[in-house]
């Protein structure tokens, strides 16, 4: 397979990560996954490879600029990057927020997919028909009580993306941004709350259909595989349940 079908998804190890390897596989890109699991990059790429597709994993920490960049040299042509690795921490309010929570946040959310932007770049340019896709939230748009360090840093991951179009305008590299709403995955609640099940459960509790990891990786793959004069600048994805981040139906009801 040539260079340019090779589609990078970081936080491959679950979720919306290890949902668009599959699909990206199926659309016919050779996938390389990383994230810090070892194991369960491992697994998913023999998944893929038993059921018809290609793909490699490679243990990695998005925050580690040194590790980001001995990866990028393997790379000398790619198709796609898809930074997704992120996640949220705490919902506490501004008042009572763990800075360190929020450090971390931003370490991950900003400057993991600024690090692996930049490295990969020169691969996405050679190319000549590249993407990079930048999986922020719809709290990259709006803010909601308790979720100040997550929408800073969603906020950030924004940002990067805008901007880096406006700077590479012309270059044959598209930049993609996707912002989902509420998704039910088997870790983000879990991560957010300290693995506190009973408070990650209620997150989704009575909301008849929140998205699935599958329905934003069915997005993302389908704006990456329009014609490549076509750029998807933003794309906002939510459940019919959620009219906003804060405004959300429950069948008891009661709004959130």
């Amino acid at each position: 397979m040539p260079p340019s079908r090779i589609a990078i998804v970081t936080g491959a190890s679950s979720g919306i990560g290890a949902a668009t390897a599959r699909q990206l596989a199926a659309a016919g890109y050779r996938v390389v996954l990383t994230a810090r699991r070892k194991d369960r990059i491992d697994a998913l790429a023999q998944e893929i490879t038993a059921a018809g597709g290609q793909a490699t994993s490679y243990p990695l920490d998005v925050t580690d600029r040194a590790a980001v960049n001995e990866f990028a040299t393997a790379f000398k042509a790619i198709a796609v990057l898809v930074n997704n690795a992120g996640g949220a921490l705490g919902l506490d309010p501004v008042e009572s927020g763990d800075p360190e929570d929020w450090r971390r946040m931003y370490e991950t959310n900003v400057l993991g997919t600024l690090h692996l932007t930049q490295a990969l770049l020169p691969g996405l340019e050679a190319s000549g028909d590249g993407t990079v896709v930048v999986v922020s939230s719809t709290a990259a748009l709006a803010t909601y009580e308790g979720g100040a360090g997550y929408a800073a840093a969603k906020h950030g991951a924004h940002v990067l993306a805008e901007t880096l179009r406006l700077e590479i305008v012309g270059r044959p590299v598209r930049v993609i941004e996707i912002a989902p709403g509420l998704v039910k995955t088997d870790e983000f609640a879990l991560t957010r709350f300290g693995g506190d099940e009973a408070r990650a459960a209620k997150v989704y509790e009575g909301v008849p259909a929140p998205l699935t990891a599958d329905d934003v990786a069915d997005t993302i793959t389908w704006a990456i595989t329009r014609p490549s004069h076509v750029n998807i600048d933003l794309l906002v994805v939510r459940p019919r349940a959620q009219a906003s981040n804060t405004k959300l139906y429950r069948e008891s009801g009661e709004g959130h």
